[in-house]
């Protein structure tokens, strides 16, 4: 396989310069038959392999993080071929991707705006499928002067449009330094907030209809228990 740091060095070609440190953002990185066959795989899925939480619905697999270590759990082939995929791009620094969210978002469906966390690699990698969304980003409530109105509008940074079958890389001050989340609405209007719109094929005043998107989010867990001590335990 080729080193890390060279495939990295390709991925330079899809970095958003307008945005902080890291993001990059891949068209196409599936193809349409890809994306038909990862649905099919999502939804074949029986339904308690689904969680239901407010304003949206996941499956979880690799195991659940967790400070003392991830028990893990084998991932399905239709999932660890991307985990692979991926990883083999450099953007787990080398380590392999262990663990896959699945988030499906109906129209309409979003999520407060939130951080990954120090349970995993500092980075997050989503493959969409199904539809577009906006992802907006924000800054953490302690990193601001405490004079200024604590609102979300008045935290809200820019956005990044994220298209079927694209993937979306965040890296360094982007997974450290922001919150983000997706609005609950049904429709977009593009702004200059938005700051991938060339890379996305789009332009500013463009009005996009959310349909039902569903997320790959596809990380590394660095702390997993050992098989041998899991069977240990009683």
């Amino acid at each position: 396989m080729e080193h890390p740091t060279c495939i990295v060095e390709d991925l330079k070609q899809f970095v958003i310069n307008e945005a902080p440190p890291t993001v990059y953002y891949i068209p196409g990185f599936i193809t349409e038959d890809e994306e038909t066959y990862l649905l099919q795989q999502v939804y074949k899925c029986p339904r308690p392999k689904w969680t239901q939480l407010s304003g949206r619905r996941l499956q979880n697999w690799g195991g659940v993080p967790h400070p003392k270590g991830m028990i893990p759990e084998k991932i399905p082939d239709w999932l660890q071929q991307y985990c692979d995929k991926i990883s083999s791009l450099g953007a787990f620094s080398g380590k392999t991707a262990n663990h896959v969210l699945v988030n499906e978002y109906k129209q309409g469906e979003g999520i407060m705006p939130h951080e990954d966390g120090p349970l995993y690699h500092p980075t997050v990698t989503t493959i969409s499928l199904g539809s577009h969304t906006l992802l907006d980003f924000y800054t953490p409530i302690s990193s601001l002067d405490t004079a200024l109105p604590q609102t979300e509008e008045s935290r809200y940074r820019f956005s990044l449009l994220v298209k079927p079958r694209s993937l979306l890389v965040l890296q360094d001050e982007m997974y450290t330094h922001h919150l983000h989340g997706i609005q609950a609405c049904s429709q977009d209007t593009l702004t200059d907030k938005v700051l991938n719109l060339p890379a996305a094929g789009a332009q500013p005043g463009e009005t996009l209809d959310r349909g039902t998107r569903v997320s790959l989010t596809i990380r590394h867990v660095p702390r997993v228990m050992r098989a041998k001590l899991v069977l240990g335990k009683k």
